[in-house]
């Protein structure tokens, strides 16, 4: 017999799985939002539809995007990198959960700089993108890189001109780590200076064409497009390097247990080889569903992804959730209601 969600996680939520029940037929479920999981849910999607039949369809298109669209109740989910407020989702009549974690690097196209050579800071990149810094040679930057032979090159500061979770992080770590940075945080920001790209794939492709520029992109991008990677001081005050190891170093430090709505800060965290801007992104489905079927395809999907995607999200450079964020996302859709079970 059927139970609700709720009603079954007060007898299953401490076993080792779940099964969510399906529709009999192969289901389609539609997601938009934040571009900085668009590749790893991709893969997922492929893997999960030669697995169970079931298809999903998901549009990159923003975490602003993504938040008002299942605002509006036109996607079975909605996905952003900038989590919503308590007051937010309870107003708003939806269920947060994070489903994977990723890391936000600075990306350079500057003539004979090579990945991993470029020293930069958080009061550099504030300078920068409030137009006070304007050329390569510029003596902070030449302070950080005394060893590089830095041109009088025009800095070209490249920013995401679509509501972006990746700008949420980026700026958010700024106004933690620069006490320089006076624009504020948020998805969108009036920036004094640059030229915008739609998406992490837009920063990514504006960086790589033009000379100069400097941005910042999910990892990911940057590695897929091999584009050249700084490195940034960390809390500890060292140079560090954006590898896998100094994500971790950051993940490892993020409290799941007492998170609420999966939110945790992952950014200019101690620890000598600590990535310093390292976040998770955020899935937004509805408590209620107007179609019980499709959100439990939903949480499905990202179950199974949980349990068979992690070496995927990996490869591609994420970092999978650990144990206890699981359990913590599992818990949250014990919120959701009439949802069905088998």
């Amino acid at each position: 017999m059927p139970v609700t969600i709720a009603h079954k996680f007060r007898f299953t939520l401490a076993a080792a799985s779940l099964c969510l029940a399906l529709p009999a037929a192969a289901a389609e479920i539609t997601g938009a939002g934040a571009s900085f999981p668009a590749p790893v849910y991709a893969k997922w999607g492929s893997a999960w539809k030669a697995a169970t039949s079931n298809t999903l369809n998901y549009q990159s298109i923003g975490s602003g995007g993504g938040q008002s669209q299942i605002k509006a109740r036109t996607v079975d989910f909605g996905a952003s990198d900038d989590p919503m407020s308590e007051a937010d989702l309870v107003k708003s009549g939806l269920v947060q959960f994070p489903t994977v974690i990723g890391a936000v690097v600075p990306i350079v196209n500057v003539p004979g700089v090579a990945s991993g050579q470029l020293r930069l800071t958080a009061p550099v990149l504030s300078e920068i993108y409030q137009g006070r810094i304007t050329r390569w040679n510029d003596p902070a930057i030449v302070k950080l890189n005394p060893t590089l032979k830095l041109r009088p090159m025009p800095i070209t500061p490249v920013y995401r001109s679509d509501s972006s979770g990746t700008t949420a992080v980026f700026t958010n770590y700024l106004s933690k780590a620069a006490p320089n940075w006076k624009l504020g945080a948020g998805k969108a920001i009036s920036w004094p200076t640059g030229t915008g790209g739609k998406g992490n794939e837009g920063i990514a492709a504006n960086v790589k064409n033009t000379a100069g520029a400097l941005g910042y992109v999910e990892s990911n991008y940057a590695t897929a497009n091999k584009l050249t990677m700084a490195q940034l001081q960390n809390a500890a005050g060292n140079f560090v390097a954006p590898t896998m190891a100094s994500f971790n170093a950051a993940a490892a430090q993020a409290d799941w247990a007492n998170s609420k709505n999966g939110v945790v800060d992952m950014l200019a965290l101690p620890g000598a080889g600590t990535w310093p801007i390292v976040s998770a992104t955020y899935v937004l489905v509805e408590r209620k569903p107007r179609n019980p079927a499709r959100t439990a395809s939903v949480i499905n999907f990202y179950d199974w992804s949980w349990k068979n995607g992690g070496k995927v999200a990996t490869e591609l450079g994420y970092i999978p959730l650990p144990a206890a964020a699981i359990a913590k996302s599992r818990a949250e859709w014990a919120d959701i209601t009439g949802v069905t079970l088998r």
